[in-house]
């Protein structure tokens, strides 16, 4: 008679730590949820929202007075946008519905996506503390990085439901190779990868080279190869049927792009150091199997990576969570994947002492639930305080109205339902973006005449200036001082 095998104390407890530890990360992005700090894009996603619940059709510019498409108004948003419409509901509430499903969506896909490369039921959990923690000893935060840090910031983001998207689209396209699916299960990948990069276009990018790794792993029949064209085919058309900016247009617009990416180039070792664990056990999976898709995936991913810090398009760096994810997934998959038990065992030693480190690296992101008060001294100083915000200007300004202000009032204003003069962000659909920054940076020019402001705010439309305190004079009126030495003055015809 055979005696079942019942997996020991030690065993259980090693497969339970890390299903815990990532279900303690989950309920903190929760908690983050609620409090949703501000930083980055989150206003030029909430104004995004503001003009779609005013009007679905023609929504305009979500940063300016103007009339011009815009490649925010994705799929996604207006969803949202019809959400806030219907509803009623403030947009900073509308924007914690969709992190609530953004993250759900990419907690869902990891371990969708992760169970199509093992059946270890600890390897998702894995996974996803390694997309989170391995990293680096510098903090790194970009939208569609995957971080704790980051995604804490950037949950709200289209990118955030548009990875999570991708790891569902990832699981369902693996088994769709493996299995030759029928037309119907091709057509709705197709589909599928067109709201990905409809939603949010770098993240699209990385969708893209990943699918093109699990297609050559799988080593596709005719057949297959035939019903990936009519899901490519249908995927560009519903990208140049979309109404609300050309999508197309944008492979044009690089060059506005390149100047705030090169950033992503720098301190390359310490941003990502951690990752080098990964490439090592993509080593042993390309040992194991030539065609194994996270190696595949891994090459596609630096290769464009390298091109575009070797040729100056440095918003290619976009692209590199296509070498970041699969270097992660393949350093946690090694914890089970590897022969012999001691050298399981070893890898897990090693994986948990990066994660630690990556950790503590992101420590500071305790304090989006807390604030800085409660953290111990040397967790506070890695905490990074959220923007305030403007809220202090609403019982003034009101929806519609223009404000002057510069760069960085500019990129948080405009989420409450005003507009500015220059949009705080690079817009690519804007003709005269650079006459409008000019003219803001006129305006607060220590020796521009009383005169020349008001032809600028004449010229715009401005009717509120927020700027430094002593800026009043003739046709400036001071209204309130907010956080700092930020004044609102009202502009006197």
């Amino acid at each position: 008679m055979s005696r079942t095998h019942t997996p020991s104390g030690a065993a259980r407890a090693g497969r339970a730590l890390p299903q815990v530890a990532a279900a303690l990360v989950v309920v903190l992005l929760l908690l983050v949820i609620v409090r949703l700090p501000w930083a980055g894009d989150l206003g030029m996603h909430a104004a995004t929202i503001q003009r779609l619940s005013h009007n679905l059709v023609h929504p305009g510019n979500p940063l300016v007075d103007a009339d011009t498409p815009s490649p925010y108004y994705s799929p996604w948003m207006l969803v949202l946008g019809v959400v806030a419409k219907v509803t009623g509901l403030p947009v900073f509430m509308v924007l914690r519905i969709g992190a609530l499903a953004g993250l759900t969506l990419l907690v869902t896909g990891v371990w969708r996506y992760v169970r199509t490369l093992t059946a270890h039921r600890a390897a998702p959990a894995l996974a996803l503390l390694s997309l989170l923690f391995l990293w680096g000893p510098q903090l790194f935060t970009w939208s569609g990085f995957l971080g704790l840090n980051s995604l804490a910031l950037t949950v709200a983001y289209p990118s955030a439901l548009a990875l999570g998207l991708t790891f569902h689209f990832w699981a369902w396209l693996t088994r769709a190779a493996r299995d030759e699916a029928a037309w119907a299960r091709w057509l709705w990948l197709g589909a599928l990868w067109a709201l990905i990069l409809l939603c949010h276009q770098f993240t699209g990018v990385v969708a893209s080279l990943g699918a093109l790794a699990m297609v050559i792993a799988a080593r596709p029949s005719r057949a297959l190869l035939l019903r990936l064209a009519a899901a490519l085919a249908l995927g560009m058309a519903l990208l140049w049927l979309w109404p609300y900016y050309d999508f197309f247009s944008l492979f044009s617009a690089g060059a506005d792009l390149e100047a705030i990416h090169k950033p992503l180039y720098d301190d390359l070792t310490v941003r990502f150091g951690l990752v080098l664990l990964g490439v090592a056990a993509l080593a042993l999976r390309f040992r194991r199997d030539r065609w194994d898709p996270l190696v595949l995936f891994f090459v596609l991913g630096s290769l464009m990576f390298a091109a575009g810090g070797l040729t100056g398009h440095y918003s290619w760096g976009r692209a590199m969570p296509a070498a970041l994810i699969p270097a992660q997934l393949a350093a946690a998959l090694e914890v089970v994947a590897a022969g012999r038990r001691a050298v399981r065992a070893g890898w897990a030693c090693v994986l948990g002492a990066a994660l630690l480190v990556g950790a503590w690296t992101q420590v500071g992101t305790l304090g989006y639930v807390t604030g800085k008060g409660p953290l111990p001294s040397v967790v506070a100083a890695k905490y990074q305080t959220p923007w305030v915000g403007y809220h202090w200007i609403t019982p003034w300004v009101k929806y519609g109205d223009v404000v002057m202000a510069s760069e960085t009032p500019a990129r948080q204003i405009p989420a409450y339902g005003p507009y500015t003069v220059a949009p705080g962000y690079p817009d690519v659909f804007l003709p005269d973006s650079a006459k409008r920054e000019a003219a803001v940076e006129r305006y607060f020019a220590s020796g521009t005449s009383a005169a020349e402001r008001a032809r600028i705010a004449r010229e715009y439309g401005v009717r509120w200036v927020v700027g430094p305190g002593g800026l009043a004079g003739p046709g400036l009126r001071k209204v309130t001082d907010g956080p700092g030495d930020e004044t609102l003055y009202r502009v006197v015809r």
